[in-house]
């Protein structure tokens, strides 16, 4: 087990479960769904929306890698950034890196305030493709486990 999973493990972030292959599969199937719809409502007006599924997505796909090697993020603050620092000790993928800066949108546009932009044209773009590329590794683990 990676060093930073038994640390996330004994600070409780995280939480062992029995490993899922059939729900794992299934999230990384929602996942690419997630995706696949951002990239039709990249032609809206809705900017929010669009980015939202695109995170959706990368964020599903983390979950799923995490599954299948019998683990859940427990539901204290900061889950979603705890499900990209412990995906990432199994999915050694350059696109993880991306993760980041989707949360900080999403929580913009979830969450507006005057003092942090919501998620634009150019963001939807780049979400979708970080978000697409994130999926991709995530389902070849998955699959690969699977």
């Amino acid at each position: 087990m990676p060093d930073v999973i038994e640390q996330m493990l004994t600070s409780r972030r995280l939480e062992r479960i029995e490993p899922n292959v059939e729900h794992s599969l299934a999230v990384v199937q929602m996942a690419e769904r997630h995706v696949a719809t951002a990239k039709v409502l990249e032609a809206t007006e809705d900017h929010g929306m669009a980015f939202t599924a695109a995170y959706d997505g990368a964020r599903k796909a983390l979950t799923a890698v995490l599954a299948i090697e019998g683990l859940r993020v427990r539901p204290v603050g900061g889950a979603h950034r705890n499900t990209g620092i412990a995906a990432a000790a199994f999915v050694d993928d350059p696109s993880f890196d991306e993760f980041d800066w989707m949360r900080q949108v999403r929580n913009a546009t979830e969450y507006p305030d005057l003092d942090r932009p919501t998620a634009t044209a150019q963001d939807v773009a780049e979400a979708i493709d970080a978000g697409g590329a994130i999926v991709a590794a995530c389902a070849v683990h998955v699959r690969g486990r699977g």
